[in-house]
């Protein structure tokens, strides 16, 4: 591929985490209980980690037309959703409130950059540039993980507090 076109897809990808962190960190502010603070600040958190890391392959690609070695053998991001969701957290966050919003805006930004990052990672010639982009891919599946579970969750308290069941 291209330079041009590398870079342009690293730049989207920074693009994607930095809207990603700044949509987690308004959610992080506005909500009230300190468990939902510590959850999406959690997620702004791994999103500014993206976003170095996207920045140094930037920067490395810029000076070498090279992706850096940068350990992304592991796939520290995957986690399934019932262990990480408690529920504590999905007692604190109101069906109905900005955070429950905040969720469902976040699902489609996450969706966006794990069809990104899997498309990538498969295209990709450079073998670093390759391993980046299905670490990252896999961290945003962990995140995407998250957020549909605690939307089902929230889906389900609303159907359940306002005896929309036929049962």
């Amino acid at each position: 591929m291209d330079k041009s076109n590398t870079l342009t897809i690293l730049k989207n990808a920074f693009l994607i985490e930095r809207k990603g962190k700044s949509l987690y960190e308004k959610a992080m502010d506005h909500a009230k209980d300190e468990v939902v603070k510590a959850f999406f600040k959690d997620l702004a958190d791994d999103e500014q980690e993206h976003m170095n890391i996207l920045e140094k392959q930037f920067k490395a690609y810029m000076k070498s037309g090279k992706f850096m070695a940068g350990g992304f053998e592991n796939d520290g991001g995957a986690v399934t959703a019932p262990d990480i969701l408690d529920e504590t957290l999905k007692d604190k966050i109101n069906a109905a409130g900005f955070e429950a919003t905040a969720i469902t805006a976040a699902i489609s930004f996450e969706e966006k950059a794990v069809k990104m990052y899997g498309q990538r990672a498969q295209e990709a010639t450079d073998p670093e540039e390759k391993k980046m982009y299905h670490w990252l891919s896999v961290w945003e599946k962990t995140h995407l993980k998250k957020l549909m579970a605690l939307e089902a969750s929230l889906i389900e308290s609303v159907w359940h507090d306002n005896n929309f069941w036929p049962f």
